[in-house]
């Protein structure tokens, strides 16, 4: 999901650079909620580790 949201990122920054502010704009947001959503379950995948099951 990271490399998704890298990938957004560089298109949003491309399309910014060549002046096709619509594109970059929507590429940005997207790139934006991708990397949020990826923080959130990296905090919860954190938080409740890995655990061994009962012998």
């Amino acid at each position: 999901m990271l490399n998704w949201s890298i990938t957004f990122l560089v298109i949003g920054l491309i399309a910014g650079l060549l002046g096709l502010s619509g594109i970059a704009g929507t590429a940005t947001q997207i790139a934006w909620i991708l990397f949020v959503v990826f923080l959130v379950l990296f905090l919860v995948s954190l938080i409740t580790g890995r655990r061994n099951p009962p012998v």
